[in-house]
């Protein structure tokens, strides 16, 4: 009997999303943008020390490696052949921080993530050196100088790790974000890995010049950073190497975004003015500023949002960053046991409708934007005896949209034209009630894509651009127009502001909580120092939790 013919599509782009919580391999039709299969790995979390949070480097490489080798075999089965793939985009988790040995390819420490707290003291000790009329810093990168970025996280591997200072010393030592990482191990490692990242991931090192596009050595010697172990800065879209094993073998290279740079490109707001909510681990907000920088007077950054070709023009973004979005998902599903599945949380949210008075501020590594508090913590109030694991699940998803209202209000203020709708995408808008509370708290509709992978779309829309593959246009035009779900405010104006302005008394309950010493020590001194009402929470959240765990009404 005759194989069945492969079926004939055009050509195909592969895209990784290496995030947080997940690594994904997704193929799309460059034509139709569809999407045609997909393969995804859950990556573990791991909390040395609180405040602490690191990756294996190793684990997040071979994750790639069998999303794609899944993903390939995937599509054999729905006979669609492989060697239509003719490029690959790198889409990542932003910040983390990755040191390794470029001759044995080995990393020389876990990956430090994005929400790693272990850098407060780092950052209070520079912050010190920062005239108060001349913060350089900000000026170069666009961004505060805070824990949430590179330069901060690679000063502690100098400063803690012999083996990173050694090989530092003998000029063995590679730094990278995740996507240089990635790139340097697919396109050969230690024989002959290119070492590069792009312009969207390099600004938000906290050492790069987002006016000049370089390396910053003024900001390396502020920081104490080697230029030797950076990487080279290359454009979003263009060819960095080929794959050197695997299934797709050959294969260029040639797409690389930070994922929230990916998600605008993936949602084409292509405009200046153009905006897109991202709800993920964290939540992110950028709109599109154009080819100017816009530097924020209420706690946004100021971001490179894409470069779509080395002669191309850069285009800059202002982006509200919140840190605990997805995270407190899995937090209420590994930490306190309350739910089963990231996806129960709507069932359990959809018993109650309401969070009856319970209002959760999940800053478990401090606020980001708009108050960038890192000494600010986790908090849950306006508890009572009716309170019931079901009104902390609906509890938890309204912080989310609180969050993403202060930093629209944020970006309101700073645009001065306020948004008429939300464009969302990321893993939490498959939750309806989600999306509804969202459009409710905002009081403007939030419209989702019904294909929700823009951050992958976006990469391989960059990988398929690239000049020498040249098959994805990116022109207006040749771009696949999107069906919309659309969610409208059904509450009124006044519900909607009376529910936000309690939230934001619970936030400034959640802010000064802890002070360096104590966060970093782990000292447990710091209890005799906080408030009859930790306790008093503490005690209604493990009664609550130990209640439901075991089944008692």
């Amino acid at each position: 009997m005759a194989a069945p013919k492969k079926a004939v599509l055009g050509p195909l782009v592969g895209a990784v999303d290496q995030g947080t919580s997940s690594t994904r391999f997704l193929v799309f039709n460059s034509k139709t943008a569809e999407l045609l299969s997909h393969h995804q790995v859950e990556i573990k979390q791991e909390f040395p020390k609180e405040g602490w949070v690191e990756q294996d480097p190793k684990e997040i490489l071979q994750s790639v490696y069998e999303c794609i080798e899944k993903t390939c075999e995937k599509l054999g089965q729905l006979n669609i052949d492989i060697s239509n793939i003719k490029a690959i985009g790198v889409s990542n988790q932003r910040e983390t921080t990755v040191v390794w040995d470029k001759l044995t390819g080995e990393p020389l420490y876990n990956a430090i993530v994005w929400l790693d707290l272990r850098t407060q003291s780092t950052v209070e000790n520079l912050s010190k050196r920062i005239p108060g009329n001349n913060n350089f810093v900000k000026s170069k990168t666009g961004l505060p100088l805070s824990t949430y970025f590179s330069a901060v996280k690679l000063r502690w591997l100098l400063d803690n790790v012999e083996k990173v200072q050694k090989a530092v010393r003998e000029d063995r030592a590679l730094f990278g974000t995740i996507d240089s990482w990635l790139i340097w191990s697919l396109t050969g490692g230690a024989n002959g890995g290119v070492h590069c990242t792009d312009v969207t991931n390099a600004s938000r090192t906290m050492l790069f010049n987002i006016h000049s596009l370089e390396w910053d050595k003024d900001l390396c010697k502020f920081f104490g950073i080697p230029k030797k172990i950076l990487p080279n800065v290359r454009s979003s879209s263009e060819i960095y190497g080929l794959m050197k094993a695997g299934a797709l073998e050959g294969v260029p290279i040639s797409g690389c975004l930070g994922d929230q740079s990916a998600a605008l490109v993936g949602q084409m707001c292509f405009r200046d003015g153009q905006a897109k909510n991202t709800y993920g681990t964290g939540c992110f907000l950028l709109c599109n500023t154009g080819p100017k920088c816009v530097f924020s007077d209420h706690g946004l950054l100021t971001t490179v949002a894409y470069k779509l070709g080395r002669d191309k023009p850069v285009y800059y973004a202002l982006e509200g960053s919140v840190a605990i979005a997805g995270a407190v998902t899995r937090w209420l599903r590994d930490n306190l046991g309350i739910i089963k599945s990231s996806e129960e949380i709507e069932k359990l949210a959809k018993e109650v409708g309401t969070s009856y008075g319970c209002y959760f501020v999940p800053a478990f590594s401090g606020l980001y934007a708009p108050y960038w508090d890192p000494s600010a913590r986790g908090i849950i109030c306006g508890l009572t005896q009716f309170t019931n694991k079901c009104h902390i699940a609906f509890a938890a998803l309204e912080a989310v949209c609180f969050q993403t209202r202060e930093i629209l209000d944020a970006m309101n203020r700073d645009c001065g034209i306020p948004l008429s709708h939300l464009q969302v995408d990321g893993g939490m808008t498959s939750n309806k009630i989600l999306m509804q509370l969202q459009a409710d708290i905002l009081y403007i509709p939030v419209v989702k894509p019904s294909m929700p992978e823009t951050t992958a779309l976006g990469a391989a829309m960059a990988a398929g651009a690239a000049e020498g593959v040249g098959v994805w246009s990116l022109e207006p035009e040749d771009l696949s127009a999107v069906t919309m779900e659309r969610f409208e405010p059904q509450i009124n104006a006044e519900e909607s502001e009376i529910r936000y302005s309690t939230w934001k008394k619970a936030v400034m309950k959640s802010m000064g909580w802890v002070t360096t010493q104590s966060s970093e020590s782990g000292d447990p001194s710091i209890f005799c120092s906080l408030p009859l009402g930790f306790f008093i929470v503490s005690s209604m959240v493990m009664l609550i939790g130990a209640r439901y765990i075991s089944g008692i009404p």
